[in-house]
């Protein structure tokens, strides 16, 4: 979708990446790493500077007091920080409880682990699931079960009930729970972000993948880190220093600054998303289409069903060639045969996401057209 947006000029709103800078601090941070003693590999699985902030940044968010040396392997983005915690908790032949609509790694990252998904419906409009559904999955004896929190692509934050059930079946049934965790700074009052690894018996059995990505806006730094306690960390650096050897040194240098940086950062940022989702919401709603409200994330469903497509995919490649917006159609989330949505995100700025809103604004007439538009 980013390729047809670029060839149509369209405004893209598919790939979940920001399109504002880095914050100041951190850019004149990158600028002095590159005229230091960082241009070798770091240590494979962290920068000393790097791990021991971000082991006070934890601890200030979650009061878990985690050691360095011990609980955490830096990876290239989170992408490989949920690769690493797949092959570190499974082997071939074993399976996974994964959560449908999901973000379209976690299947892929099964099955080249070697591993069998077993898919458990997320039911609109709160994307909650059904207790019953969740425990003939357990039943079947996976070795993990990964949980997107908040959730990409359908905003889901998880209550502290809801994890709750998800960590007493872990428990049951003896699994790992393999976490997501890249929005927690970007939950919407009156929701709340609870990692998984500080409810009650839980962090042992807890492998938490993170990234830095969304919540400093530096997507193409690829910095990343897995969670876990010290007996799975030490098996979690085998695996990643055969996929990657290690992140990027200079920019581990230079992230540390974001680390560090005080809680009013994260206010802030929370506040910013906040006014771009009213912002964003308020022209979905006069286009007359059904969307989600997201609990936490940035992104969107919108249900497309009135424009009279046969599918979703028709839909976005005409939103793009026709209105000129670029989403992603989401059927690429869900095992289910669901093709009436579009996932559309707003991590833009405000201008953008204006341009965005007023084209597809035209959907509103086009919808009152005889025949729709499909």
């Amino acid at each position: 979708m980013s390729r047809l947006a670029t060839r149509y000029n369209a405004i893209n709103l598919a790939q979940g990446f920001p399109d504002g800078n880095p914050p100041a601090e951190m850019l004149a941070a990158l600028h002095r790493a590159t005229d230091g003693p960082f241009h070798q590999y770091a240590v494979t699985w962290g920068a000393p500077r790097f791990r021991t902030a971000l082991a006070k940044k934890v601890n200030r968010d979650t009061g878990l007091a985690l050691a360095p040396d011990e609980n955490f392997v830096v990876t290239c983005g989170s992408t490989e920080a949920m690769m690493v915690a797949m092959m570190t908790a499974c082997n071939p032949g074993d399976q996974v409880v994964v959560f449908s609509p999901f973000y379209e790694n976690y299947a892929a990252d099964a099955i080249l682990s070697g591993a069998e998904p077993i898919f458990v419906p997320l039911r609109p409009p709160d994307f909650g699931f059904d207790p019953a559904d969740l425990e003939r999955a357990f039943a079947r004896r996976p070795k993990a079960i990964i949980v997107c929190n908040p959730s990409n692509p359908c905003g889901k934050v998880f209550t502290r009930e809801e994890l709750l059930q998800i960590g007493a079946l872990a428990e049951k049934y003896d699994a790992y729970v393999i976490t997501d965790e890249v929005y927690e700074h970007i939950v919407y009052p009156p929701h709340q972000h609870i990692a998984f690894a500080t409810l009650p018996g839980m962090f042992e059995r807890t492998i938490t993948c993170n990234s830095l990505s969304k919540t400093y806006s530096i997507t193409g730094w690829r910095l990343g880190y897995v969670q876990a306690a010290a007996a799975v960390i030490a098996q979690a650096r085998k695996v990643h220093d055969f996929l990657t050897v290690g992140a990027a040194a200079p920019l581990q240098e230079a992230a540390v600054t974001g680390l560090e940086f005080p809680p009013e950062y994260y206010a802030g940022l929370l506040a910013e998303y906040s006014a771009k989702r009213d912002l964003f919401l308020g022209y979905l709603a006069q286009t007359g289409l059904p969307h989600t409200r997201p609990q936490g994330a940035y992104y969107v469903l919108v249900d497309i069903s009135s424009l009279g497509f046969a599918n979703d995919r028709d839909a976005a490649e005409w939103l793009v060639r026709e209105i000129g917006v670029a989403g992603v159609p989401g059927s690429s989330f869900f095992r289910e045969p669901v093709n009436h949505l579009i996932r559309f995100h707003f991590a833009k700025s405000d201008e953008t996401l204006r341009a965005a809103g007023e084209r597809l604004l035209k959907l509103a007439e086009l919808r009152g057209a005889p025949g729709r538009v499909g």
